[in-house]
């Protein structure tokens, strides 16, 4: 892949010529940075001497980087001296957008909050990833697992007594997501105003707002939500069945005409003419039993033969899939939704693209992952630096991260 596409297919994106620098690690802040980059936006991602921490996470965290920092230049910058931070204050006074993700009251601190940088650079939108908006639990640190636990979303996962956190990171990831959507509004009203504005995200709100929908089915039913492994379904037919050779198949019935297909399908006729299975809410008083007498009927058949027919009527279906699966999924290969990504080894890997297209087009990587710092020299040549400060600059000993 080459390092850059050309300036005319640039130009087709919809952030070209909008500069973001984003100091921020981890999921919510570089997810962020992602996005933007991938809509067009020149992304710079400021790291320690050292790189970004995340780099060198294992297990769980082992993906993060890789995944959440393409489209990015990387410009390796000592904060903790007063030198790497006037650089970054000087890069900041460039840029349109600027995006960070760190604990209450580190950017006061180090002199690069909004309030300072908005003096040097009035049209900068700044984006700040954090884990509550205003109010009493501001200042508390939180991780995607903490918000889960406290905005209502591990106990709806989990059976009851045993609060289970989803899966993915869904509130950094989301809180990402927000944030750029903030960027985007603000980028908008600059056009009217010309002047910039401070956006928050957090993901204790974000998370709240998952579990809305629960709220309000407390208002609406007077009664709590019930953890989605207990709740009563407002489907008959919604559930995970053993099919043959102990292979798994999630089917949704939801309708008159789908129940009316799997039950031909699976060869249950007689489902059809009993008068208590006449409508889904019938089906739903009954659920436990007609469920038991599902799973007797379909632990015979096919789960790869039935999966065919139900696609064929119409039925909603889906086998049960491991994340490295996806690999090999015919949608995604045959959609373009994975592309090759050259990594900051020069080795690739295919990686899922943002879920939209544009005209009917993906929005692919335009750079690979960056070595820690590759972009330095360039980016400071740039901000008038000679090469004399620039090496000054990157010997000096390298401290903590942001």
């Amino acid at each position: 892949m080459t390092k850059e596409l050309k300036s005319d297919q640039n130009a087709r994106l919809p952030l070209s010529g909008i500069r973001v620098v984003e100091v921020s690690h981890m999921v919510m802040g570089p997810t962020c940075g992602m996005i933007l980059g991938d809509l067009g936006a020149e992304v710079i991602k400021v790291e320690p001497p050292k790189g970004d921490g995340t780099r060198r996470l294992l297990g769980a965290g082992a993906g993060f980087f890789r995944t959440f920092n393409r489209n990015k230049k990387s410009v390796a910058l000592d904060t903790e001296t007063e030198e790497g931070r006037d650089a970054l204050r000087k890069l900041a006074a460039t840029a349109d957008v600027f995006v960070e993700n760190f604990k209450p009251g580190r950017m006061k601190d180090l002199g690069l909050d909004y309030a300072t940088l908005s003096k040097l650079n009035p049209r900068l939108i700044y984006v700040s990833h954090k884990g509550f908006l205003s109010g009493p639990y501001e200042n508390r640190l939180a991780l995607d697992e903490v918000v889960q636990m406290m905005a209502g979303l591990a106990y709806m996962t989990g059976p009851v007594g045993r609060p289970l956190r989803a899966g993915s990171s869904v509130n950094d990831i989301m809180g990402g997501m927000f944030g750029a959507i903030g960027v985007l509004a603000a980028l908008n009203e600059r056009w009217t105003t010309g002047a910039g504005k401070e956006v928050q995200s957090a993901l204790f709100e974000n998370c709240v707002l998952l579990s809305a929908q629960h709220m309000q089915q407390y208002v609406v039913t007077g009664e709590a939500a019930a953890p989605m492994p207990e709740r009563i379904s407002a489907w008959s037919v919604y559930d995970v069945f053993e099919m043959a050779n102990q292979e798994q198949l999630f089917i949704a019935a939801t309708g008159d005409g789908q129940w009316r297909a799997l039950c031909e399908l699976i060869g249950r006729p007689d489902l059809l003419t009993d008068p208590k299975l006449a409508t889904n809410n019938q089906r739903v008083v009954v659920r436990p039993w007609l469920l038991s007498t599902l799973r007797e009927t379909l632990q015979h058949i096919d789960a790869k033969t039935l999966a065919a027919q139900l696609e064929a009527r119409n039925v909603p279906f889906a086998s049960i899939v491991r994340p490295e699966q996806l690999f090999d999924d015919p949608h995604l290969k045959a959609s373009g939704g994975l592309t090759r990504l050259t990594l900051d080894d020069g080795s690739q890997t295919d990686m899922p693209l943002l879920p939209i297209s544009l005209n009917g087009e993906r929005l692919k990587p335009r750079r690979a992952i960056p070595k820690i710092g590759e972009d330095t020299r360039d980016v400071l040549l740039a901000l008038g630096y000679s090469d004399e400060q620039i090496a000054a600059l990157q010997a000096a000993p390298a401290t903590a991260a942001v």
